[in-house]
């Protein structure tokens, strides 16, 4: 059945050529069928596929579709791979991006441009597969471009509203950052091994370069600078807020399903460099654990629904981070998988809230919803439990060990895991906030709930999935990463206990404080200093600030300066010259025989001239 890999992404491709060539005259059934089919039927194919591969013991297949390119020896294929890392991606992509098409046919249904949107969500989807599937690097980083493409068309959708455009320039420039490091190391990887083959490269790396190689660290750096830009990492992270602004089944698949799990895949996929590089690990662990941190807080300070899922995603990811730095490289993939999960269903849930209180994504206009929206509250409540690693849910299998990894790493493992169960901590609290804020307390919008079974339906099967997804591990992965599956060090019981129960508390006072009430902190928070932290925080630390004073504003000042364009002056004097000469020997075509005749005689004596000085 492993011969069938390549429908996978012909499957989306073909639907959104097929939205694309009818330029919208299909009915929206029609519409809805091609852009949620094809991906339905790629995550049938994905199942098919994915059972033979399992059933054939999970050996790696390479299968090539044709030659990209043969020049002077350089002749990558276009080759799709599959192992049990890619297999688990494929899941995800597919799996979760299918509900999500599902649920967006009809979301989407009152809004204009529904069959560009779909084939915009179908390309998306497409790019996504060719990434993980890419047997070379080169066509793994044309489905990195394809995502980012692909995120600036969906993130400025609505475009007759001028802050959406604005916010998908900001996210194609931010991630083009990361994009440029990124394509600097693969030039650095040809150079040095020759080839960018993922497989060839990886043996390359081991028999060419020696632990802590000065190349190596600089290769696997530059991977890193993409994968922080995709990923939204410190400190190209300050895209993802602004992301927003896209229809929230938007945000629901590039949070939970593609983009910005890129870069996770990417320094998973790419593991011997990183292994190979004690500093350039250390470097992931860090950005990972500096993420998730400064997240977490900006998540607390947060008013609208769907800016704290997206800082809550950055800090998720920052623990994928996190694990992959600290060697828990299957713990990372295993939560990038459950964070899919309630990621997309914190999303969906939020789009039919949103949806039903006329689009108003204020929490502080929300409030007493919850007997009104039953399915979105519960769909929140679990989802919110797995973001906060409640036991029993699959957040808490996935984050817990990779909280219990951490405080094993060499480089100061207890400080890591107090840091980030500092973070765990505080999402939970955020998480109940969020829950009491647009479920409970006084009704301040009246609802009006529009939802039909394609969009409860897909609610239903992710909350399913964020309960119970964690249960059965990610066997696959016990041949692809260096740590052999999901295995965790033996720990104090004092530890696992601690751990397990730092979210409990952190739900708890979120409780008494945003619930019941029982604790008050309108006074604390009145204070100097905690307005000045609040607006730090809301403010996602200062960062955009920061790149504004020191990047855009001197760069704008810079191209008002240069308004005429100085670097132009030399091409526009070469026209400016060509038109005068023009000009010039224009006039000599005046019509009248004689003047050509003696212009001929002219030209002739002054050829004989020359010919018989040079004889």
């Amino acid at each position: 059945m492993t011969d069938l890999l390549w429908l996978i992404p012909a499957l989306p491709l073909a639907g959104f050529l097929i939205l694309l060539v009818t330029e919208g005259r299909l009915p929206k059934l029609a519409v809805a069928l091609v852009g949620a089919g094809s991906i339905g039927l790629a995550a049938l194919t994905t199942f098919v596929v994915g059972s033979g591969f399992l059933d054939a013991g999970s050996e790696p297949y390479t299968q090539t579709l044709w030659v990209w390119m043969d020049i002077a020896g350089f002749s990558p294929n276009i080759a799709l791979y599959l192992d049990g890392l890619s297999l688990v991606m494929l899941g995800v992509i597919t799996g979760v991006g299918f509900l999500i098409h599902l649920y967006a046919t009809g979301y989407m249904a009152v809004e204009e441009g529904y069959s560009r949107f779909f084939a915009y969500m179908n390309l998306f989807v497409f790019a996504m597969v060719v990434l993980v599937l890419g047997d070379n690097l080169l066509v793994l980083y044309l489905g990195w471009e394809g995502v980012g493409l692909c995120s600036y068309l969906l993130i400025g959708f609505f475009h007759t509203d001028a802050e959406n455009g604005y916010a998908a320039r900001k996210a194609f420039v931010v991630t083009r950052v990361g994009d440029t490091a990124m394509a600097l190391g693969l030039f650095l990887l040809f150079r040095e091994l020759g080839t960018l083959e993922i497989q060839a490269v990886l043996e390359g790396a081991r028999v060419a370069w020696p632990a802590g190689s000065t190349l190596c660290t600089a290769v696997a750096l530059l991977l890193l600078g993409g994968a922080v830009g995709k990923s939204a990492q410190l400190p190209l992270q300050t895209w993802l807020p602004d992301a927003m602004a896209g229809p929230t089944p938007v945000s629901a698949l590039i949070h939970a399903a593609t983009m910005v799990t890129a870069g996770v895949y990417l320094i998973a996929r790419m593991h011997d460099l990183f292994l190979l590089s004690p500093t350039a690990q250390l470097a992931v662990a860090v950005v990972g654990l500096a993420t998730l941190f400064i997240s977490a807080f900006a998540a607390l300070t947060q008013t609208d629904l769907k800016r704290i899922l997206a800082y809550s995603t950055m800090s998720q990811i920052g623990y994928m981070f996190l694990a992959l730095g600290v060697g828990a490289w299957s713990a990372a993939i295993f939560h990038l998988m459950t964070h899919a999960f309630f990621k997309a269903l914190l999303f969906l849930s939020a789009g039919s809230v949103i949806s039903a209180i006329h689009h108003e994504q204020d929490v502080m206009k929300m409030g007493g919803l919850w007997r009104r929206l039953p399915v979105p509250f519960w769909s929140m409540v679990v989802g919110s439990a797995a973001l906060a690693a409640l036991p029993l849910t699959s957040g808490f299998y996935s984050k817990d060990i990779i909280l219990l990894t951490s405080w094993d790493f060499a480089s100061g493992g207890p400080w890591f895991w107090g840091v980030a169960s500092a973070a765990a901590f505080v999402t939970a609290l955020y998480s109940a906030r969020m829950i009491f804020l647009v479920f409970f307390g006084t009704m301040k919008t009246e609802p009006e709930d529009r939802s039909g079974p394609n969009m409860w339906g897909p609610l239903v099967v992710l909350a399913l999935l964020a309960v119970g997804g964690g249960w059965f591990g990610l066997a696959p992965l016990a041949d692809v990463l260096p740590d052999g599956g999901l295995n965790s060090h033996e720990h104090s019981t004092s530890l696992v206990w601690i751990t397990a129960a730092i979210p409990i508390l952190g739900v708890v006072l979120g409780i008494l404080i945003f619930g019941s009430k029982q604790i008050k902190v309108d006074g604390l928070l009145r204070t100097r200093l905690a307005e000045t932290l609040r607006r730090f925080w809301f403010g996602g630390w200062g960062f955009d600030t920061f790149y504004d004073q020191v990047l855009v504003r001197p760069f704008v000042l810079l191209a008002e300066v240069n308004k005429n364009d100085v670097v132009d002056l030399a091409f526009r004097g070469t026209a400016a010259l060509a038109r005068s000469i023009n000009r010039m020997t224009a006039r000599t075509q005046t019509g009248r025989l004689r003047w050509y005749a003696s212009s001929m005689a002219f030209g002739l004596a002054v050829v004989l001239f020359v010919v018989l000085e040079v004889l």
